[in-house]
């Protein structure tokens, strides 16, 4: 809340700092972190196809400004100010910006009317709509009026394009979902890790990715008592109570990131890498991957990272408002556990049997790879009615 309170008041500063009154800007908003990884692929073709442009990019959540505010991918990174007229006036005096883009569900109405005022070319990447959502009831016409600000709607599903419909708005067109596209680059890079390399020492491994204590502890007893497995978690919060807790209910000989440094790796049963920046490189090691948040409020964390490198992904049970993780289990590539006994079963089964391991890895990388597309989709709709120019 000291992050989100205290990030603000230097907003306008900044702005006025960083961008000239003859500065040509193309606006990008993201609510947090996940947001950020579905509007970078379409950041990164902007700037090649506007490349006289600045991008400016602007954050609701901590979790996305903190970890991002250094991105190479905008030239000024900001959080966006509270969603008040006179925040919006102000942000769009000192931005003003040539183009907008906001990504997802994420909608301020103050500043959607003022893009529409100031007849700001507007566009939805990635939206996700739902039946419950105000936009959609009786007495949502106030922001049902904001959509009038959207020039388009790029949306991930054909329902979101009929609940738009059902309210007037034909305006809309299935692209998918960008971070299909964002996380097959990850299989171009470089993942190479010596450390993980030195510590894997070619044996069979699992990574617990983005885990919460309430996923953690239904794999203890499985670590604990299993042999020639190798273990690497990558905790979402690395507070000093979670880590003590690894270290009290694991008794298989454990290594933290931050202390690796002399240490024979290949010596240890389970690495926690206590620093973020490594899950996705990370989870090129793995022979299957526990994504965390399905035992939670949190909400279900990013699947298609690991499910880009073709291994069997594992969830909780809380992922109904994640289509993704719909999508996948109902194909074969996403197994779900409801509690400790499934995990154990379905983790020694996964050793086990290498065949069924391997099928459902190919399902997981198969999903990822039929449903690319969204940014030639969304990009090429952007040259069509703005070329090069703006």
């Amino acid at each position: 809340m000291k992050l989100f309170v205290q990030g603000r008041k230097t907003v306008f500063a900044t702005l006025r700092e960083k961008i000239q009154p003859s500065d040509k800007v193309i606006w990008f908003h993201s609510a947090s972190l996940g947001e950020y990884e579905q509007a970078l692929p379409i950041m990164e073709q902007v700037r090649v196809q506007f490349p006289k442009h600045k991008i400016l990019l602007t954050f609701f959540s901590p979790s996305g400004y903190e970890i991002r505010k250094n991105t190479p991918a905008a030239d000024v990174v900001v959080y966006l100010p509270m969603d008040t007229l006179g925040n919006a006036r102000r942000f769009m005096q000192l931005a003003h910006p040539d183009m907008a883009f906001f990504i997802k569900y994420e909608f301020w109405p103050n500043y959607l009317f003022e893009l529409h005022n100031v007849n700001v070319p507007t566009y939805l990447i990635s939206g996700l709509f739902r039946p419950n959502q105000v936009f959609f009831k009786w007495y949502g016409g106030f922001y049902r009026k904001a959509f009038k600000a959207f020039n388009h709607f790029f949306v991930q599903y054909e329902r979101s394009k009929e609940l738009l419909q059902s309210i007037g708005f034909t305006n809309s067109s299935v692209s998918g979902d960008t971070r299909y596209d964002r996380v097959s680059r990850i299989l171009e890079q470089d993942n190479h890790l010596p450390f993980i390399e030195e510590f894997k020492n070619n044996k069979l491994t699992y990574v617990f990715g983005s885990s919460w204590p309430a996923d953690e502890e239904k794999f203890f007893d499985f670590i604990n008592t299993s042999t020639d497995i190798k273990f690497i978690i990558a905790p979402h919060t690395f507070g000093e109570s979670h880590m003590q807790s690894l270290k009290d209910n694991i008794t298989k000989p454990l290594v933290f990131f931050t202390e690796k440094e002399g240490k024979n790796l290949a010596e240890y049963n389970v690495l926690v890498i206590n620093t973020i920046g490594l899950l996705g490189k990370t989870y090129s090691y793995a022979d299957a991957a526990y994504v965390g948040g399905g035992f939670g409020t949190a909400g279900l964390h990013n699947i298609l990272e690991p499910a880009a490198f073709g291994i069997p992904i594992i969830i909780g049970p809380i992922h109904d408002k994640f289509p993704e993780a719909i999508s996948l289990t109902k194909e074969g590539g996403c197994l779900v556990i409801n509690n400790k006994e499934e995990a154990e079963t379905l983790l020694q089964k996964l050793a086990d049997d290498p065949d069924y391991r391997k099928e459902t890895g190919d399902k997981a990388g198969n999903f990822v790879k039929k449903n690319r597309g969204a940014i030639n989709h969304i990009m090429g709709y952007i040259t069509q009615h703005h070329g090069s120019k703006l």
